[in-house]
């Protein structure tokens, strides 16, 4: 989440294709969302599936082959025939993207906001219902948070959402009254 990728206009309009096959009804938004999740773990796995899918020297014929290998079955054809068109168009290098860019319009669709906190503690469920109730009202959106755990914060919490950080923690605090008092 902390790691946003710089989605591109070629990207976008590729993700916004496999939005418009939702919106026909071709497919489900969230059976494509779980094919283009199950190509990104295999393609996270398989360094060299990628190498030869970006290799300029092997003939997109070769590479379509290998395609319906080793993705028949496991997703649904229109999404190989996606990828065959990102592979035709010399675009399979922006896959990555292309699903971090659907899977955003696709919360948008759905009026999601991904939200991390930090804590230095585990929250329990109450504080994690309590804080996920705070969120949807301030942000008038179905809140999704991903947990995680720093204990150098000391205490408090630090919520990132999207660019804007509220850093809450002791650890900032203190920060800044030492600035105040130096």
């Amino acid at each position: 989440m902390n790691n946003k990728l710089q989605i591109s206009t070629s990207e976008k309009i590729y993700a916004d294709s496999l939005i418009q096959a939702g919106k026909d009804g071709l497919m489900k938004f969230d059976e494509i969302l779980n094919d283009l999740n199950i190509i990104k773990d295999i393609t996270s796995q398989s360094k060299d599936l990628v190498a030869v899918m970006e290799n300029p020297g092997i003939d997109d014929k070769t590479k379509n082959e290998i395609l319906d290998s080793v993705f028949s079955g496991q997703i649904n054809d229109k999404i190989i025939n996606f990828l065959k068109v990102l592979i035709n168009k010399k675009r399979f290098n922006e896959l990555n993207n292309i699903i971090q860019a659907y899977s955003d319009e696709l919360d948008k669709i759905n009026n999601i906001k991904r939200v991390e906190v930090i804590s230095a503690v585990e929250l329990s469920n109450e504080q994690m219902q309590k804080l996920t109730e705070k969120l949807q009202n301030k942000l008038k959106k179905n809140v999704i948070i991903t947990r995680s755990l720093d204990r150098d914060i000391i205490g408090g919490l630090v919520i990132k959402i999207d660019d804007d950080v509220i850093d809450n923690s002791l650890k900032n605090k203190l920060e800044n009254l030492s600035k105040n008092i130096i």
